[in-house]
């Protein structure tokens, strides 16, 4: 992997362990805890973008990043849903106004967990 890639995929994983985080906490911190589930697949997409050599682009639109990879991967295709779901969690939860419930996060972590797994699986590294 290039310097750059580990770089992506370190801050993948601490994006993640803070979304576990945040969610064992008593009571659980939903809305931080679904803003890093997709901050965590956001940067697992945007580390195979980088070993792939494409241009990896500001955006926090995972639907978008998936569409950069899929013609060079087309298995990554059924993450979509997964993905549209947590690409609201880049803005949603962030301001006042909604609010995360268990169940949404719950889901997040399944979503996020996902990408992670597989995306590990591209890049080579375990699980």
């Amino acid at each position: 992997m290039t310097p750059e890639t580990t770089q992506w995929v370190r801050f993948a994983e601490e994006d993640l362990q803070g979304a576990r985080e945040m969610a064992a906490r008593v009571p659980p911190l939903r809305n931080l805890a679904c803003f890093h589930c997709q901050q965590s697949a956001e940067k697992y997409l945007k580390a195979l973008q980088q070993e792939l050599g494409l241009v990896v682009p500001r955006t926090h639109d995972l639907e978008s990043l998936l569409d950069l990879l899929v013609p060079h991967d087309a298995t990554l295709a059924p993450l979509r849903r997964g993905l549209q779901s947590l690409t609201g969690y880049a803005v949603q939860f962030r301001y006042p106004g909604a609010r995360a419930t268990t169940r949404r996060m719950q889901a997040a972590l399944r979503h996020a967990e996902r990408v992670r797994r597989e995306l590990r699986a591209r890049l080579g590294l375990p699980p």
